[in-house]
């Protein structure tokens, strides 16, 4: 049987859904020495060492994806919540900067910042980077979530309750989908 690189990513999706991540990092490993330059590839590797716990190998997994492909943004915004949860807030927040710079309409990268600021207890910063990401996407549950918590802080008991409001509006939408169809 012959290997190919489609094949073996697959399996490694596989895998680290069910868990597997020894197995799927050897299923990506295998692809990539057949495909070194295949950024796809290495960003699956820096997710599955991530999710496997392995922060150190995610990130330079993460940082070959980006050398290989440095206009990607979704790679850029992985690579900032590695090293955030690395506790190396300077890097995570140039990666962001780096992020927004080519497109600033990722609402993730957005939250991201926030939850930097928020992090380092600058709530306005914080705040205006959730409020970024949640005018780019209404329906971003976890930067509503985030610029409750931050009005929260700010006192802002309005923000407070427009957040909740919306959070609960997107639950409600959330459960009718789910039922949609159905005959119970």
């Amino acid at each position: 049987m012959v290997e190919n690189v489609a094949t073996l990513n697959t399996q490694a999706i596989e895998f680290a859904e069910h868990g597997q991540y020894f197995e799927a990092i050897a299923c990506l490993k295998r692809a990539i020495s057949i495909e070194r330059f295949n950024h796809l590839l290495w960003y699956n590797l820096g997710i599955t060492y991530r999710d496997a716990g392995n922060l150190t190998d995610a990130k330079q997994a993460l940082l070959r994806a980006h050398e290989i492909a440095d206009d990607d943004d979704e790679i850029l915004e992985t690579l900032a919540l590695v090293c955030f949860n690395q506790g190396c807030n300077e890097e995570a927040m140039a990666y962001c900067l780096e992020g927004l710079a080519k497109n600033s309409q990722n609402a993730h990268i957005w939250n991201t910042v926030g939850v930097i600021y928020f992090n380092q207890n600058d709530f306005p910063m914080a705040c205006e980077a959730f409020e970024n990401a949640v005018t780019i996407n209404s329906y971003y549950y976890d930067a509503l979530f985030n610029l409750r918590d931050t009005y929260d802080e700010l006192g802002n008991k309005a923000g407070y309750q427009m957040c909740v409001e919306q959070m609960k509006n997107i639950q409600l939408g959330e459960n009718d989908f789910k039922n949609e169809g159905s005959d119970a």
